[in-house]
This record gives C-alpha cells, structure tokens and sequence, in this order.
C-alpha cells in the first residue's frame, strides 16, 4: 500500500471556506451553541428543582437534554476551536473519537425518544395504571437499556473505521468528523461498513424505534378517538404533542442525512442535514417543551416566584 495515503490526522474545513465569513460564522455557532447550552440547561435545571416535574416523562426529557448537550458540544467545539486557535486539524484518534460519540449518542436518543413513546402510551392508554407501569425502577432501566445499546451498536462501526487506513486526502469537506465525509475519502474497501450502517443504523436503530413509536401512537390515537368530550382529546393529545413533534423533526432529519447508499451522496446535501440535526433539533427540542407545555411553563412561575 503507497504510504502517501496513510494519514495521522484530518483537515476540517470548517461551515466556510471563505476566510471573510470565518468571524461570522464563529459569532453564528457560538451564538447557537449558547442557546442551544442555556434552552437544555434550564429544562435540566426545572427538572431538578420542581418536584412536579419529577414524573416518568421529565426524568426521559431529561436524559434527552444531556443529550442533546453531548451532540452539539461533540460536534461544535471543533468549529469554536480551531477559530480560536487557527488549528483546523483533527488527529485520526480523536476523528474516530468523534464519529463514536456523535453516532452513540444520535442512537441514544432514537431509542429514549422511544422510551417516551411507551411512556405517552402508558399515560393516554392506562392512566390508572400509569404509576405502577412507570415506576422509577422501570423507567430507570428503560434509560439504562438505552444508553448503553446506543454505545454497543456504534463499537462495531468503530472497528471497522480503524481499518481505513488508506485515502484519497486528508481534507474533509465538513465541519465535524462525521461518518460520510471520512468514507467518502476512504480508498479502503468500505462495503461492509456500507452495509453494515445500512442494516444496523436503518434497520435496528432508525426503522424498529420508529415503529414501536409509531404502534404507541396508533394506540393513543385509538385511545383519544374514545374520549366522548372535545376538551378530553385535546388535553390528552397536548400530553403527547411535544413528543411527536420532536419525534418528527429528528427522524425526518436522519433519514435526509443518512439513509443513502455513500457512493449517490453528496457531501453539501450532507452538510445541511448534519448542521440542522446538530444546530436546529438541540435548539428547538426545549423550545417545543417549553411553549408547548403547560406543566414547564408552571415551573417557570413556580421558579420565578422563589426567586
């Protein structure tokens, strides 16, 4: 194999390869990346301090924050940093590191966002029940299961990624490193690994999430068409209104952005997809939790009352 091809680290790009637009750009991503720390921060924080909020469905938004905060930190900071620093390399180590954290916590939240499914499922389909169902141990474990099958699946995709040893260049056309971009450079034979996020990333963590979510709603549905008065379908649909919405913004976001074969891709299609999974969802997912929902907007009175 040519050692010409070999590479210890990745040159990252950046959001702009105009050098006017790198101060604007910065300013633009820090600005994003605050809101997107101080939006998931508060939720964490009501959460924390207002026992209303300790429920089945907070404990999951929870988890679903310090996601969120792990994606946008996994993926911005290099964006921050080599601003800072003019450094926009990357080692081939810390590439890998990133593309494992970002993917594992992306599956994380596929599978918590459907834990939330059951969790709406329980409440709208079972109300009497719900607290024995959803109790803190099940719940707990729910959580557990989830974090750690997000980290499993992507071991596999790490492995095979330090087998590409050889490419093309050393420049990814992205601002992070992310799973498509580094293929793309790859001279390496990546079918297997093509497959294998195919079957693994579609099938088992995008398509089976996305249809237990979707049998939990077509219970709830069912559920809600039952209610006789209109001010009942409507309080109980606003109890899952936030979830779908969020639920529907992420996977619409995954599907545009991954499930393609890499060889019809494109690289800026890719782009926008990532900064809007990365940048937009983590920003909106507390929006939503918070205008939508009367029980957060009463923590915010109750918190602002003690203060």
């Amino acid at each position: 194999m040519d050692q010409t091809n070999r590479t210890t680290f990745f040159i990252i790009t950046g959001l702009s390869s105009n050098p006017e637009l790198h101060f604007p750009v910065f300013l633009l991503v820090l600005f994003l990346y605050c809101i997107t720390v101080g939006g998931n921060v508060t939720i964490l924080f009501l959460i924390c301090m207002d026992r209303q909020l300790h429920t089945p469905m907070y404990f999951f938004l929870a988890n679903l924050s310090i996601l969120d905060l792990g994606c946008s930190t996994t993926t911005l900071h290099k964006v921050l940093l080599s601003f800072i620093s003019g450094d926009s390399t990357i080692s081939f180590a810390g590439c890998l590191a990133q593309i494992f954290t970002f993917v594992s916590l992306t599956c994380d939240e596929l599978l918590i966002l459907t834990a939330m499914s059951y969790d709406r499922y329980a409440a709208v389909c079972n109300p009497l029940l719900y607290n024995v169902i959803m109790n803190f141990r099940v719940c707990a474990l729910l959580a557990t299961v989830c974090w750690a099958l997000g980290f499993i699946e992507t071991t596999e995709t790490l492995i095979e990624l330090t087998k590409l040893t050889c490419f093309r260049s050393n420049t990814i056309n992205h601002y992070f490193c992310d799973i498509v971009p580094v293929m793309k450079l790859s001279c390496s034979d990546t079918l297997f690994l093509e497959i294998y996020i195919l079957i693994m990333g579609s099938l088992v963590y995008i398509l089976i999430p996305f249809l237990l979510t979707c049998v939990s709603y077509v219970f709830i549905i069912s559920a809600i068409l039952k209610i006789h008065s209109n001010t009942g379908r409507w309080k109980a649909f606003r109890t899952c209104s936030s979830h779908l919405t969020v639920v529907i913004l992420l996977y619409t976001t995954l599907i545009c952005q991954y499930l393609r074969p890499v060889s019809v891709d494109t690289l800026d299609s890719v782009n926008f997809f990532s900064l809007f999974n990365t940048v937009a969802v983590p920003i909106l997912n507390p929006l939503i939790y918070s205008l939508k929902n009367e029980e957060v907007k009463a923590a915010f009175k109750r918190l602002r009352c003690t203060v």
